[in-house]
């Protein structure tokens, strides 16, 4: 790092369990983070700020007027813009000493193991149980943690899946697969028709930029094998324990061979 950088991240630096090893971690790591949306503008901006050397950014859509009460990443003059090219610019002024790849669209399955496969972790910032499921193969498949948050109306919840280690670390860790089985009917639910309350995509996604950034540094203790549910109206956090589904098509097979 050189003085600038010193000073930039010297809040960082000043923590012990960071300091200037952890900081040059941050720097040296690339982050992919699937959607720019609500939980996507917080969680990319925190890992931009903190110094996250590469983030690449994925998003479809574009910047609706309706989005502009809670996706924080985007303004009234980019109405109408594609949201990930929105993102950039917003962390491009935050931090322009870091490197920011927007991609508009929407990844499949072989486009996702391209991407996650450069990535040392994975946010999934998406309203879909389609996406989410897609990426969660992608990261099990790759042996990349992942780090999923959801928030509807006045609820949220965040935890990370990070199966890496096959039966030494990650055999007992679940997927996203373990909590929510692909094969299940989920139905996807939309902030358009149920709505959501603003403030609470920014607590779930600077909580996944939180957990990011202590993967990425390798310090204190993630959220894997627990869900964090948020009511929002009480402000009460609930901790759940979960368990890997010995028979996930996922991650069975996965944790016991290892990443390819």
């Amino acid at each position: 790092m050189d003085d600038s950088q010193l000073l930039r991240y010297s809040r960082h630096i000043l923590l012990d369990e960071i300091g200037i090893e952890g900081q040059q971690r941050l720097l040296e790591a690339r982050a992919l983070v699937i959607g720019a949306g609500g939980l996507g503008s917080p969680a990319a901006m925190y890992l931009a700020s903190g110094g996250v050397g590469t983030l690449t950014l994925v998003d479809n859509d574009t910047v609706d007027l309706t989005n502009l009460q809670r996706q924080i990443a985007h303004n009234m003059a980019r109405v109408g813009q594609p949201k990930a090219e929105s993102a950039r610019a917003t962390l491009a002024a935050i931090n322009p000493t870091i490197a920011i790849e927007a991609l508009v669209e929407r990844a499949d399955d072989a486009r996702l193991a391209e991407l996650v496969s450069r990535a040392d972790v994975v946010l999934d910032c998406t309203d879909n149980f389609a996406t989410r499921h897609a990426v969660n193969r992608a990261c099990v498949a790759h042996g990349v943690p992942l780090v999923s948050g959801a928030v509807i109306r006045f609820d949220g919840q965040v935890s990370v899946f990070d199966t890496r280690g096959g039966a030494q670390r990650g055999a007992h860790l679940p997927c996203y697969s373990c909590l929510f089985p692909q094969d299940q009917p989920f139905e996807d639910v939309a902030c358009s028709t149920m709505g959501v309350f603003a403030p609470l995509v920014g607590v779930v996604g600077a909580m996944q930029a939180a957990e990011a950034l202590k993967l990425l540094m390798g310090i204190g203790e993630p959220l894997a094998g627990r869900l964090l549910l948020l009511d929002g109206l009480r402000m009460e956090w609930t901790s759940i324990a979960i368990g890997r589904n010995d028979a996930c098509p996922v991650c069975a097979a996965q944790s016991s061979t290892g990443p390819d």
